[in-house]
Parts: structure tokens; sequence; C-alpha cells
């Protein structure tokens, strides 16, 4: 590289032409900076030391190193960096979607169910390679598990780092196939889980088991199951975030003289106080008696609204009953006309 300080040592001048050219580069390479210098122009990071004039050498490097690791390229600097043999492969997530009741979901519980999945070959133990075989150097990058292509840019040469697609960045190949898996070293199943559903889960929350997903084959780590979390409806209550709703009927002579009663929730039968005089529509709270907060020893509400039944038919005796007690209120209906 021209400029590079190794080739221009003591060269004042060749050290700032440097500077300029990696200050450049970490414009271009992000937007924020990118969207600043065409602003307020090498202003934007003069003023407030945000460029490469007040950093060392050293400082430059690891950030070319940065630049160029990051995006597949070796450093321009020595050609080291971040480069080499690709470890064991993770195999991809799983993703299932188990219904729960709100008494599940209330108290927590445990769930069994059934997937299919890549699993690891009993014949080679997931390997891939037939039994009594070793595996070989890949002869496509021997053994590195990579493939390097230099390239000329104005920086001078850089070397793009990849992959050997023939052994997956491995550096090594089977050289007698699995007669089960093909050499995928790997073969579907199904399985049987249980999963420890904890209490107060909601609509669209998940858990990850790390491991029970798929395997990818040739020793590489199993991914993850997702399991997402749906709530199936209630025939009496409604929820609410860590709230239930429940809607309780009375009959008239209770709103009246009030009462109480037994109305259920999702741990049992609790005594609710109805008082006298109540309205229909109005709503009464009973703490603690809704549903467990996720991760946490707390409980929300249960609010009960109460509506007064209205009946449909009465006899002849309730009839005189109810006249003789709209009479004593002076209970009379009067309409107004407006215009």
């Amino acid at each position: 590289m021209k400029y590079h300080p190794d080739k221009n040592p003591g060269d004042s001048v060749a050290e700032e032409r440097f500077k300029e050219a990696a200050e450049a580069y970490s414009v271009l390479s992000d937007d924020q900076k990118r969207a600043q210098y065409d602003q307020f122009g090498h202003e934007a990071f003069n003023q407030s030391g945000g460029g490469f004039h007040n950093m060392d050498m050293n400082d430059i490097f690891d950030h070319f190193g940065d630049i160029f690791s990051s995006s597949g390229f070796s450093s321009i600097f020595g050609g080291g960096g971040r480069s080499g043999r690709r470890g064991p492969s993770r195999g991809s997530d799983l993703k299932i979607t188990i219904s729960l009741t709100l008494e599940e979901i209330h108290k927590g519980t445990d769930k069994t169910v059934k997937i299919k999945r890549f699993e690891p070959c009993d014949n080679c133990t997931g390997s891939g390679a037939a039994p009594g075989s070793n595996p070989v150097i890949c002869p496509s990058c021997q053994g590195s598990g990579e493939i390097r292509q230099v390239q000329q840019s104005f920086l001078g040469q850089v070397v793009n780092i990849q992959p050997c697609h023939k052994c997956n960045g491995r550096g090594q190949v089977v050289s007698k196939p699995c007669s089960k898996c093909n050499g995928g070293g790997k073969i579907k199943k199904s399985a049987t889980l249980t999963l420890d559903v904890p209490a107060g889960v909601s609509n669209g929350n998940y858990m990850t088991q790390r491991g029970k997903g798929n395997y990818p084959g040739e020793g590489g780590e199993p991914g993850g199951l997702i399991v997402y979390f749906e709530e199936k409806p209630h025939a009496m209550f409604e929820r609410d975030g860590n709230d239930l709703f429940l809607i309780c009927w009375i009959q008239f002579p209770q709103a009246v003289f009030g009462a109480n009663i037994q109305v259920p929730t999702l741990s049992g039968k609790v005594n609710l106080k109805i008082p006298s005089g109540i309205k229909s529509g109005q709503v009464l709270r009973l703490r603690g008696k809704g549903m467990k907060e996720l991760n946490r020893n707390h409980f929300g509400d249960l609010l009960v609204r109460v509506n007064i039944e209205t009946p449909n038919k009465v006899s002849k005796k309730a009839k005189s009953l109810i006249d003789d007690l709209a009479k004593e209120l002076n209970d009379n209906v009067n309409f107004e006309k407006f215009n």
C-alpha cells in the first residue's frame, strides 16, 4: 500500500495521507458518520475528535481490520484477522404452537408434544461417514476451511476470504459416505417432549428449548425448539393482562336488599358481597383473584360486572306484588316530548 507507514518510515506526509484514507473508510462504512459528513464535511469530526486525527496508528489498524473482517475481507495490513477454520455448524430452529386453557395458564402446566426433527444418524453417530472410515483433508481448500481471492482496490491488495463450499468451512470431507443417511449425518425422526409451561404466559409469548431443534449433521449443534403459546377462549372469563372479567346476574330483590353470593374463580368459588341498592352494570373487584403475573408471585384481580335480571314471565301473584311495590315506591314512568 503506497502510504503505509511501514513503507514510509518517518514520512509525516505519508502518515497523514494514510490517516485520511482510514478516515474515508470510517465514514463510508458508517451510515451515521456519512450523513454527518454530507451535512458538515470534515468539521463534523475535527471539532468533536470523532475522526482519525486524534487516534494513534494502532487504533487505525484495528479499525481497518474491523471493516474488512466484518465484510469477508482479510486485514490489508498483514493478512491476519479473524479468519480460520469454521467450527461445527448449528442446526435450524423448530417452531411450534401449543394451545392452553386459562386454568392451565393460571397454575402452570406440563404439556406433552410430538414433533418431527432431524436427529443424528444412528449408523454413523452423526458424522456422515461410513463406520470404519475417516474424514480426509478437503482437496479444495487444503484443510484451511476457506477460499482466498486477492483483489486490487484503490487502497492496495485486498484478500477476500469465503468459507469453502466443498467442506462448508470445516477443512475435512467424508471419504466414504454413510449408506443410511447418504453422508448427511442426520435422519428425520419423531420425538415426544414434555414442556414445563410457567404460569402467567400470554398469547404470543414463547419459550426456547436449546438443543431440541434440528441436528445439522457432521458433528454440529442442534438448533432450538421455539414454543409459542396460544390462549383458548373461556366459557365464563375474559382476560385483560393479569385481570379477569366475569358477568354475574342477580335477581331484583338481591339488588334491593344486598346479598352474599358465590362466584367462580380459576382457583374455586369465593364469596362476593352484593351491596344493597347496586345498579345494573356496576363492577365489583375481587383483588388477587385474577391471573398470575409471569415470573412474579403477584396476581391480578377478578372484575365482576353485576347485571340485574328481568324475568320474561311472571305469575299473577308476582304481577300483583310488583304492582304494589311500584305504587309504594311511586315508580311511575313519565315520557317527555322533545320538539
